[in-house]
């Protein structure tokens, strides 16, 4: 059976719940209070709802199979030859930045740079610069690649904003969405100081689904229907009216744009008119990424088309995932 390990509460859990059931894997949980439910779309699956900070840790151990947690809780906790892998690194939800910010009233302190001299300048002091976090291993490698290397590491459970306020560190690292607590809170990020770029992931323990074939085959149709629904949400299904001599010759046309002229180029069939067969109407269908709707839309019109209709599909499948030809490669190598 699949464990999926899911976010109990926080800022992921209902994200969480909405994407799994726009990819057609909806959860099936009676109340909130129970920390287990089904995916009625995966028929040997069980989740389970814990803590989003705790689930790569859960799927590391080989407690969970596969689960959904944060980029930044994954980089934190894992290691190079870990059997936790990141099977989908970007779901499209959840986004956020790993940032060093500083005190507004730091004037001079605007870059890493910045950074390095001043601690330089209070080792000289017999200080050391103070750096409240929750994400210790990162925050070290990350100040130690900019040659910062007098620093001491304040751990901490609470808020973060205020420590520079209560005095016990001097800047913090921590996550932003848009910058607001920080400002709110004296603080603000250097001009180089993103550690990450975060979002929600899938992450999966290579050894569990190497070795039990059921739960890989639950894990290969997840991939699958997050693959096409992120896929289909950077697409429109475009079609319109057109008249033409024949299919071939409007097919043409719409070709001359190439661009606007689908995926793999654009459908063309007769369409039944009923002011008469004569007039020669065809139905063009073609799929195109967002930013190009405009585009296409007046690309028809000036071929004559009319009636345009345009929808959003909700999966593109392409003839094999390759997501799960990335997991499968992944398990050759698993020793």
């Amino acid at each position: 059976m699949l464990r999926l390990a899911l976010p109990s509460k926080g800022e992921l859990e209902e994200p969480t719940l909405v994407f799994l059931k726009a990819c057609g894997l909806s959860v099936n949980r009676p109340n909130s209070r129970q920390y287990t439910a089904r995916v009625p779309a995966l028929h040997k699956a069980t989740v389970l709802f814990q803590r989003a900070a705790d689930i790569a840790a859960k799927v590391e151990e080989g407690s969970a199979d596969i689960g959904i947690t944060g980029l930044d809780t994954v980089r934190e906790l894992t290691h190079d030859d870990s059997n936790c892998a990141v099977l989908v690194e970007d779901l499209d939800y959840g986004q956020c930045d790993l940032v060093v910010a500083v005190p507004e009233t730091w004037i001079d302190v605007t870059s890493m740079a910045d950074l390095v001299e001043l601690s330089e300048e209070m080792r000289a002091k017999s200080t050391e610069l103070r750096i409240a976090t929750k994400f210790p291993r990162m925050t070290r490698q990350y100040f130690l690649s900019k040659g910062l290397n007098f620093f001491s590491l304040v751990a901490s459970t609470g808020a973060m904003e205020v420590a520079p306020t209560m005095g016990f560190a001097d800047i913090i690292v921590d996550l932003t969405s848009s910058g607001t607590t920080l400002r709110e809170n004296g603080l603000r990020t250097l001009s180089d100081g993103m550690l990450l770029r975060s979002q929600a992931c899938l992450i999966g323990n290579l050894r569990c689904l190497r070795d039990k074939p059921k739960a890989l085959e639950d894990t290969k149709l997840m991939l699958e229907m997050m693959e096409s629904h992120l896929r289909a949400e950077q697409y429109y299904s475009v079609t319109a009216n057109v008249q033409g001599a024949t299919s071939e010759s409007v097919a043409e046309a719409v070709m001359r744009q190439p661009e606007v002229a689908g995926i793999r180029g654009p459908t063309v069939s007769k369409v039944y008119s009923r002011y008469g067969m004569e007039q020669n109407w065809y139905a063009v269908t073609v799929v195109v990424r967002k930013d190009d709707l405009t585009c296409a839309v007046e690309h028809l019109r000036t071929m004559g088309g009319g009636s345009v209709t345009v929808y959003a599909p909700k999966y593109v499948f392409e003839a094999e995932s390759e997501m799960y030809r990335r997991l499968l490669d992944a398990l050759d190598k698993v020793i």
